[in-house]
């Protein structure tokens, strides 16, 4: 389970670089499915940015569209190569991390990259990119609501349920860093807010 490019050691970020958009919430929050509505939609200007992480795939999801999973010392060796524009370990042993190989790809293709990354790390990028960067932040109605959406993925262990929202109490205070923030109250809703925040910042 390993689809990294392997040439990324001395990658950079292009000084002719783009625009990037971030979804960042909590987990269970919704992003991803705000993240998939707007790739289906908007295609010819928008591509998924895939990250990279030490965790086990969930249902179907497939190395290299979803995520690029890794061993951790495969992401260890990647730290050390400075090939990561941003990384967190998010939970203990899991990490997570946007490849600047990822980047470059998608603004060499003519499109923007949407990133869905956790909050931390979305920070991290929205300092260094500033202007240049959308940031949204996907937060749920509440903590209850996020509590049901993850127990209803069928997914984890109660024990695994209470960590993420714990974790998810935290990162709602992080909400006034980010440029914009949609409530996933109702899925559509978010979703068509989230695009025209978007196609206002494409211009």
């Amino acid at each position: 389970m390993n689809n990294i490019p392997a040439d990324i050691s001395a990658e950079k970020i292009s000084k002719s670089h783009g625009k990037m958009i971030i979804l960042t919430a909590p987990s269970g929050a919704g992003k991803s499915s705000i993240a998939r509505y707007l790739l289906s939609n908007h295609a010819d200007k928008l591509a998924f940015s895939v990250s990279a992480t030490t965790r086990a795939p969930r249902g179907q999801e497939k190395d290299g569209i979803d995520y690029y999973f890794v061993s951790v010392e495969t992401f260890k060796e990647n730290i050390q190569k400075e090939a990561f524009l941003e990384w967190e370990m998010v939970y203990e042993g899991k990490y997570y991390g946007t490849l600047k190989s990822e980047l470059n790809r998608i603004w060499n293709s003519g499109k923007l990259p949407i990133m869905d990354i956790d909050v931390k790390g979305a920070i991290h990028v929205r300092k260094q990119f500033g202007a240049e960067c959308l940031s949204i932040f996907i937060e749920p109605p509440s903590v209850e609501a996020l509590e049901q959406r993850l127990i209803g993925r069928g997914t984890e262990t109660t024990e695994a349920i209470q960590t993420r929202l714990s974790k998810a109490r935290y990162e709602l205070s992080f909400q006034p860093h980010f440029d914009q923030t949609v409530t996933n109250d109702q899925l559509d809703d978010a979703c068509k807010k989230a695009e025209q925040l978007i196609l206002d910042f494409i211009g």
